[in-house]
C-alpha cells in the first residue's frame, strides 16, 4: 500500500495550491521548519512529497535517478523549449548531451573569456557617474549578448535584446501557470495571458531560427566551425550512438534552451550580487582589494580566475541566498521507498534550493550574507547537496562551468571601475519563476570608483 509521511492538509479538492501559488517560497520555508526532512500535500489532485535534507536529495538525483523523470513545470515548459537538454528524457537526452558537451569542455569555455570581458567592459563603459541604473534590466541585456555572441557568434543590438527580454518575461511570468494542474485547459482558452505566451514563443522562435539558417548557409558556402555552439551542433555527429546529426527542431530546441538558460539564470545571479555587495561595504572593499591586486585595472582574463578567490566566493555565497534555479521536482516512474514510506509512481518529489540553503543546520545565521563561509576549509564542512545551485547527477547543469566564469569575470570588470548602491526607498521582493527574479529590477545609482574610494580602478 502507497504511504506518505505527515504534512499540510489544506483544503479539499485544491490542497495546499492556493497557499503555494500566493507565496511559494514562504510556503516550503515553512514547510521545512514545521515538518523537517519530509513532509506530504497535495498541490490539486497531485501526491507531492517535499524533501529537505541532503541525503535524500542525493539519493533521487544520483543514487537512483533512473527511477524519475522531470517534474510536471519542466514538462509543461516543452510548450516552449521543446526537447532540448532541459526537458527530455531518457536515451534521447543522453544523445543531445553528447552532441553538446564539446562545447562546453574547459578549453571552449577559457576561449569564450575574452568575449565575456570584453562585452562587459563596453558595459560599463556606458554608464554614467551618478546616474540611476536598473542592474537587472543592464545585466540582463549584457549576458544576453554574451550568450549570443559566444554560443552562437552573433551580436544581438539593444533593440533585439529589448525584444527579446519582453519576450522571455512574457514566457516566465506564464510560467508558473502552465506548469500548475489545470494549464492544459488554461492554453486552450482565449486569455490575453495565453496570447501573450504564444506571441513571445514565436518572437523568440523567430530569432533561433534566423541564426540556425544563417550559420547553415555559411557552412554550406565552405565555412568552418567558428567556435561557438550553433556551429558545433551543426557540425556535430553521434559517433557514440546512431551515427546521425541534429534536425532543425533539434538545433531549435537545444539552442533556444541554452540562449534562455545561459543567460537569464547568470543576469540573476550577477543581479543579486550587485545588490548584496551595495549592502555590504566592508565585502565589497575586500573585493575591490583583490581586484586591484591582482588585475591592477587591466581586463581580467580566464586565466585570472583561480586568482580571485575571494570574487568567487562572493558569487558562491550570493548563490546560496538567492540561487537562480530555486526549486527542483521529479515524478517517480517506479514505486520509490524512502526510510518507511512507499512512494507510489505518479508521486511529486520536490526539493529547493532555496529552503535547503537556508537552513540553520547547515548554514549558521542563515539570511546572513558571509563569503567567508566559502573558504576552502568551510566549505568542506557542507554536505554536498546542502548547496546545488546547478542540480546535480547526471542531468547537472552542462553550463556550470561557463556560468561560473562568467559571473566572476562580469564582477571582477565592472567592479574595477564602479561600486553601486540602491535607490533609496526601492523595494527589494523576490520573484519566483523559473528562475529567482528581483520582481521590481534593481534600482541602483552607479558612483566611479575613482570619486568613492579616491583611487584609479
Amino acid at each position: 500500500m502507497p504511504s506518505y509521511p505527515s504534512g499540510p492538509k489544506g483544503r479539499p479538492i485544491v490542497g495546499v495550491l492556493p497557499a503555494f501559488r500566493r507565496d511559494p517560497l514562504a510556503f516550503l520555508l515553512e514547510i521545512g521548519r514545521e515538518y523537517g526532512d519530509l513532509a506530504h500535500f497535495k498541490l490539486g489532485p497531485q501526491h507531492v512529497v517535499f524533501l529537505n535534507n541532503p541525503d535524500y536529495i542525493k539519493d533521487v538525483l544520483v543514487t537512483r535517478h533512473k527511477h524519475f523523470k522531470k517534474g510536471r513545470g519542466l514538462e509543461r515548459a516543452k510548450q516552449m523549449l521543446g526537447e532540448g537538454l532541459l526537458t527530455s528524457e531518457g536515451e534521447f537526452h543522453l544523445r543531445q548531451r553528447r552532441l553538446a558537451q564539446p562545447a562546453f569542455h574547459r578549453e571552449r569555455i577559457a576561449a569564450y573569456g575574452e568575449v565575456m570581458a570584453r562585452y562587459a567592459d563596453r558595459a560599463q563603459a556606458r554608464w554614467n557617474d551618478g546616474a540611476p541604473l536598473d542592474v537587472a534590466q543592464e545585466m540582463m541585456h549584457l549576458t544576453l549578448a554574451i550568450v549570443g555572441k559566444t554560443l552562437f557568434d552573433a551580436d544581438v543590438e539593444d533593440r533585439e535584446a529589448d525584444e527579446i527580454g519582453a519576450a522571455l518575461s512574457d514566457a516566465m511570468a506564464l510560467f508558473r501557470s502552465v506548469s500548475l494542474p489545470g494549464a492544459a485547459l488554461i492554453e486552450r482558452l482565449p486569455l490575453p495571458s495565453v496570447r501573450r505566451f504564444k506571441k513571445a514563443r514565436a518572437r523568440l522562435d523567430a530569432t533561433i531560427y534566423r541564426l540556425i539558417n544563417r550559420r547553415r548557409a555559411d557552412l554550406l558556402a565552405g565555412g568552418t566551425d567558428r567556435g561557438d555552439l550553433l556551429s558545433m551542433l551543426l557540425l556535430a555527429q553521434d559517433h557514440e550512438g546512431d551515427g546521425g546529426s541534429m534536425t532543425d527542431l533539434q538545433l531549435r530546441d537545444e539552442a533556444l534552451t541554452i540562449f534562455l538558460a545561459g543567460h537569464e539564470t547568470t543576469a540573476n545571479a550577477l543581479s543579486w550580487t550587485w545588490y548584496l555587495l551595495s549592502q555590504h561595504p566592508e565585502v565589497e572593499a575586500k573585493l575591490h582589494a583583490e581586484l586591484d591586486a591582482v588585475l591592477g585595472g587591466r581586463l581580467p582574463t580566464t586565466a585570472d580566475v583561480p586568482r580571485l578567490p575571494y570574487a568567487e566566493m562572493v558569487i558562491s555565497e550570493s548563490m546560496r541566498l538567492y540561487p537562480p534555479a530555486w526549486i527542483l521536482g521529479r515524478l517517480v516512474i517506479d514505486e520509490y521507498t524512502l526510510e518507511d514510506y512507499r512512494l507510489p509512481v505518479g508521486t511529486l518529489l520536490l526539493f529547493s534550493q532555496y529552503v535547503i540553503q537556508h537552513d540553520p543546520r547547515y548554514f549558521a545565521e542563515p539570511f546572513a550574507f558571509d563569503p567567508e563561509r566559502w573558504t576552502p576549509e568551510r566549505r568542506a564542512e557542507i554536505p554536498k547537496f546542502a548547496y546545488f545551485p546547478f542540480g546535480g547527477g547526471p542531468r547537472r547543469c552542462i553550463g556550470e562551468g561557463f556560468a561560473w566564469i562568467e559571473s566572476i569575470l562580469v564582477l571582477a570588470t565592472i567592479a574595477q571601475h564602479w561600486r553601486l548602491r540602491l535607490v533609496s526607498g526601492h523595494p527589494i521582493a523576490l520573484q519566483p519563476l523559473i528562475t529567482l527574479r528581483p520582481r521590481h529590477g534593481v534600482q541602483m545609482i552607479v558612483e566611479r570608483r575613482e570619486r568613492a574610494l579616491g583611487a584609479g580602478g
